[in-house]
């Protein structure tokens, strides 16, 4: 699945948006309540996201380029917040975002493989998610 937003603000300030702690439990958490990142983003690493209910999944950071692009392969689905391995819904997909800015604005895309039983839901939460990416980058400047 492919979506994209348009965002009146830089690069960095939407990339910041997605990745700082306190505004990506509030995008995050519109698509599944609670979700949070543990680890750090740093190429080659792995990093889990965890939702409220202890269920997530583990991904490798495949390719990182700040206020520009993130590529994940997730590794693993996980339950417990994060302590044990669950059926492998998500293991195997990967998730990229992407930033291009222009003329004040940058263009947010981002593409996930997600499982089919999920693609109805995605398909209306993830816009919704990126709405709340766009309010919260905007209001920062």
């Amino acid at each position: 699945m492919r979506f994209s937003i348009e965002i009146k603000a830089s690069k960095g300030k939407v990339w910041d948006t997605l990745w700082q702690d306190e505004t990506l439990r509030q995008w995050a958490g519109v698509i599944d309540p609670g979700t949070y990142m543990a680890g750090v983003l740093k190429e080659g690493d792995e990093i889990q996201f965890i939702s409220g209910n202890g269920y997530g999944v583990t991904s490798k950071v495949l390719k990182l380029m700040p206020s520009e692009f993130l590529l994940l392969r997730h590794t693993a689905d996980t339950q417990d917040y994060g302590k044990r391995e669950r059926e492998k819904q998500w293991t195997g997909g990967e998730e990229s975002y992407s930033l291009a800015e222009a003329d004040g604005a940058t263009t947010l895309t981002v593409a996930s493989d997600v499982p089919a039983e999920l693609e109805g839901y995605f398909k209306d939460a993830y816009p919704k998610a990126l709405e709340r990416v766009k309010n919260l980058a905007e209001r920062k400047q």
